[in-house]
């Protein structure tokens, strides 16, 4: 198992929450989501576009491409799998006990 790093910046906020993590395993990919941040389901495509905004910025920096050649190339393989999935995702939601959930 090789889980990454948390981030130093957000080791002093008492109100940090993670927000998924996303393991690839057994040839598929696992997730674990936090699913009661955002009343409004519509704040994760807000996440989204950021994270693959953050993956170009990681890309440029580390040499392996151009930001926004990378963020066209996520998008464009984003939408062919939107409009025609490769997959199905499938998963059941486990529910924390109460007074385990994250603090508004």
């Amino acid at each position: 198992m090789k889980p990454l790093e948390i981030p130093n910046t957000v080791l002093d906020d008492p109100k940090a929450t993670e927000i998924a993590r996303i393991w690839a395993a057994h040839d598929k990919m696992h997730v674990h989501i936090q699913t009661g941040l955002w009343p409004d389901a519509g704040n994760w495509g807000i996440m989204l576009a950021d994270f693959a905004k953050h993956i170009a910025n990681a890309y440029e920096q580390d040499g392996r491409g151009d930001y926004f050649k990378v963020l066209a190339r996520i998008r464009e393989i984003f939408e062919a799998e939107w409009d025609s999935p490769t997959d199905i995702p499938t998963g059941t939601l486990t529910r924390k006990p109460p007074g385990d959930e994250p603090t508004p």
